[in-house]
């Protein structure tokens, strides 16, 4: 593993933990959706911050405990829907899809509510862009492969809400996706041996559909998005 020999190397990266641990804390308590400032511009502040190597170690922390937490929730909303109906709900990881297909109103969108308290159109949108930005860094700090799993895991999540979570599509969210889409194809263009694109991403691949983006604050449309010829364009190339 490439990522592995840079890490045993010796003398290429150097790591703080502790700056690490307190710009965790700063992303979390600053920015979120208590914040008195527009998504967009939380973004932009929170990639000034993660800025070098700490920094993408922090944004890809914040991506993978977004996906743990995200998944950790649709087993426990799973579990519930069990528990009062006698309904057998599966949690694949790989592919949500067939979850949100078959039980879409009796689930919540998993990704507003998590105990991190990161929320996906400020400090996961921004730690997305950050890890994409940086991708040729990533084996010099963590292994990327996993860390491209849960990228497209948050995409899945992102996708499937739209689709059957009662999710709006406004230019946060849309943005949202548009990173997601571009960092997953950012990180598997700095692999060597980059991995097949999981189940969703070549469903919705084989997709010509736009949806339409809205405005945050108004009903009001105010462009489009085809999520599978971005993902073609980008994933593909």
């Amino acid at each position: 593993m490439r990522w592995l020999q840079r890490l045993l190397g010796g003398g290429q990266v150097q790591l703080d933990a502790g700056r690490q641990q307190a710009l965790l804390r700063d992303v979390q308590h600053r920015y979120g959706a208590h914040a008195q400032i527009r998504f967009p511009e939380q973004v932009e502040a929170v990639t000034g911050m993660l800025s070098g190597d700490d920094g993408l170690v922090v944004a890809a922390r914040i991506v993978s405990q977004v996906a743990d937490e995200a998944h950790a929730d649709l087993l426990a909303q799973a579990h519930e829907v069990h528990r009062r109906t006698g309904r057998r709900l599966l949690v694949h990881r790989r592919n949500y899809r067939p979850l949100w297909v078959e039980a879409g109103p009796a689930l919540r969108w998993p990704l507003f509510t998590l105990p991190c308290g990161f929320h996906p159109y400020a400090q996961v949108a921004a730690a997305v862009a950050v890890v994409g930005s940086q991708a040729a860094r990533l084996d010099r700090v963590t292994d990327p492969n996993p860390l491209l799993t849960r990228v497209f895991e948050v995409l899945d999540l992102t996708t499937a809400g739209w689709e059957y979570g009662r999710v709006r599509v406004d230019t946060d969210a849309a943005a949202l996706a548009d990173r997601l889409i571009s960092t997953a194809g950012q990180i598997l263009a700095a692999m060597d041996d980059p991995p097949r694109l999981p189940p969703p991403v070549r469903e919705l691949m084989r997709r010509n559909n736009t949806l339409d983006v809205h405005d945050p604050t108004t009903p009001r449309a105010v462009g489009g998005i085809n999520p599978g010829a971005r993902m073609r364009e980008r994933l593909l190339a």
